[in-house]
């Protein structure tokens, strides 16, 4: 066997994987690095390009078709040495439900563990501890399913961590957490990395958490196409758009400032990007500015489809004799959403955000419209209690003779994971779906015509895409599928939930790009659920922050996010440009701003360039 180096703790040597089928994919094509033990790694990449197989191949989960990959000095060929890699080498996959093994939480941690054999002790000791660094400590007795997607994905990380392998790979493993599970998960491995010695490998399209590796690596197609630190690999702007990838938010505004003859350097940190910013004034001999109020984008609204919320609560599992699994998801929120907004609606895990939007088409239904349910009465002696009321548009969801077919179609929704939806032979089949339940007595002729275009409108292909499997496309491509067979009902209110999750940069500004343009030209109204907030800041003209089952505070943008601290006390955070804009404000210049890069900067340099001394 050839001599290894003993601190190369993964090594791959011209290691390539295609998938088996018809039309197998080559996803790894002559791939050779090495991972030195108790490196932090970052991973990066376009949706496709190999960064996931990667990760399946480096714990055993895949073979290699061609080439040699080592784990800890041992040949990865030999069979003993193939099965004890998992345990060497953990995973956290990007979708939680695909690690789920037990009912119970603290029984979904423990499974690794006590597959290894470990005593009973430990196996408590480290559930608690790993519960403990993704704060899920109070949810170990809870069961899996019923948690919200970033809470499962908590749990997911938390498996891992009680094996305590000498490499934890994180695929994507933040992607759908909010801002402060996702800092929580960050600083767990980075703690482990840097105090336990632990090898980290962290694949991600989080341009900000890839900024925290020693080493990045970039993937293209299958291959490795550019390695070194990644202020290396993010000065190189250009090169990362060709490769479907885009600059990290502080790097897009600091190139912008540069080029209005500001000297920056290459930074990571909104306070470093303030402190220059600062330092850059004071040299022109700038020492307060204020830029002109930015003019808040009016929204024009027929109110034809206006959403009206009034008094909503909904508990999980709720039944007369009290249960251990009921859940209280929302407590009397009120929230109205103007016909014509795109509207942004945030919330830490588990706040209440999708159980809200989950009403708007009555997938929930009210309980005065619900059959199944009984309507509250009002007791002898006290007041008649106050029952939810929903009004979507024409439609008053609290009306059991409500036509929610008709709802359905003119409000349409899109899920996480979404392309968890796809079901049918082709995509031609899987996006005519709705619209053959929806339109009865429809017209082959009219099918056609209308699943083309909602095709086409996500950035398909339909020649090439149509008679194909959907199960034979990327991450990407099916996620446009999924959203095409909800938009060829032509809804007046598209409701996404975290809409461009687990995409790439490129697949990202995509997606919303689409959202625009349909906006733009024929749905009335969008609203998005996002724990994305520099994404709810460049896109939104509202948001609402839900907190704990109840609406927290509803505001444009720019006033919302002034309002960090409080937020961050919620669980979630704010866009860059509002945290650059708070520390600039101690300076002493008042930049007034929508919240996105492109006016955050303008702002900046309209200070510098038109600012006078104020000394």
């Amino acid at each position: 066997m050839e001599q290894v180096e003993a601190e190369d703790i993964i090594r791959f040597e011209n290691v390539s994987y295609t998938y088996p089928g018809e039309d197998g994919v080559l996803a790894i094509n002559k791939v050779s690095f090495s991972v030195k033990k108790g490196e932090f790694l970052s991973v990066i990449g376009h949706n496709g390009s190999g960064k996931s197989t990667l990760a399946r191949l480096m714990n055993g989960l895949l073979e290699a078709d061609e080439g040699k990959i080592y784990i800890l000095g041992e040949d990865m060929d030999d069979s003993a040495v193939h099965r004890k890699a998992p345990s060497h080498v953990g995973i956290v996959f990007q979708n939680p439900d695909n690690q789920q093994v037990a009912s119970i939480v603290e029984d979904d941690v423990a499974f690794g563990p006590e597959n290894l054999g470990i005593p009973r002790e430990e196996i408590g000791q480290r559930v608690d501890w790993a519960l403990k660094a993704v704060d899920m400590e109070k949810y170990r007795d809870g069961t899996p399913s019923r948690l919200s997607g970033g809470q499962k994905q908590r749990v997911a990380v938390a498996g891992a961590l009680a094996l305590k392998p000498e490499v934890l790979i994180l695929d994507e493993a933040t992607a759908m957490l909010d801002p402060r599970g996702r800092r929580e998960v960050i600083d767990v491995v980075s703690r482990l990395n840097r105090e336990e010695g632990m090898t980290v490998i962290l694949i991600t399209h989080f341009m900000e958490e890839a900024l925290l590796a020693d080493r990045t690596i970039v993937m293209n197609r299958g291959e490795i196409v550019l390695t070194g630190t990644p202020e290396e690999i993010f000065e190189n702007g250009e090169s990362l758009e060709t490769f479907n990838l885009a600059l990290p938010r502080i790097t897009v505004i600091a190139n912008k400032l540069r080029s209005a003859g500001m000297t920056l350097s290459n930074m990571l940190k909104p306070e470093q990007l303030a402190e220059e910013i600062t330092e850059n004034m004071r040299e022109k001999g700038i020492f307060q500015g204020e830029s002109s109020p930015y003019t808040e984008k009016e929204t024009e609204s027929s109110h034809e489809w206006d959403v009206d919320i009034q008094h909503l609560s909904y508990t999980y599992s709720s039944t007369k004799k009290k249960s251990p699994f009921a859940t209280k998801a929302l407590d009397d929120v009120s929230l109205h959403i103007d016909s014509g907004e795109f509207f942004g609606i945030i919330g830490h895990t588990g706040s209440g955000k999708s159980t809200i939007i989950m009403h708007l088409n009555a997938l929930i239904k009210l309980p005065q419209a619900d059959k199944k349910q009984k309507v509250p009465k009002a007791k002898r002696g006290q007041p008649a209690p106050v029952l939810p009321q929903i009004t979507v548009g024409k439609f008053n969801l609290a009306d059991k003779k409500c036509d929610f077919k008709s709802l359905r179609a003119a409000v349409g929704m899109v899920f996480q994971y979404p392309e968890a939806q796809l079901f049918a032979d082709t995509v031609f089949a899987d996006v005519a779906f709705g619209l053959k339940n929806f339109r009865k007595g429809i017209s082959q002729e009219e099918i056609e015509a209308a699943v083309r275009a909602s095709i086409e409108i996500v950035g398909l292909n339909y020649d090439e895409v149509a008679q194909k499997s959907p199960f034979d496309l990327s991450g990407g491509q099916r996620r446009r599928v999924a959203i095409a067979g909800v938009l060829v009902t032509r809804p007046h209110i598209l409701v996404l939930d975290e809409p461009a999750a687990g995409l790439d940069p490129k697949g990202k500004q995509e997606i919303m790009e689409l959202l625009h343009k349909i906006h733009g030209e024929w749905c009335e109204t969008v609203i998005i659920v996002s724990h994305d907030m520099d994404e709810i800041g460049d896109n939104c003209s509202h948001v609402a922050v839900i907190s704990e089952g109840k609406v927290f505070a509803c505001d444009t943008p720019a006033r919302l996010f002034e309002r960090l601290e409080e937020l961050r006390a919620l669980g979630l955070d704010a866009p860059l440009t509002s945290k650059v804009a708070a520390l600039l404000k101690d300076d002493g210049y008042l930049v007034h701003n929508d919240c996105s890069a492109d006016d955050f900067a303008e702002k900046v340099i309209e200070i510098y360039s038109g600012g006078k001394s104020n000394e």
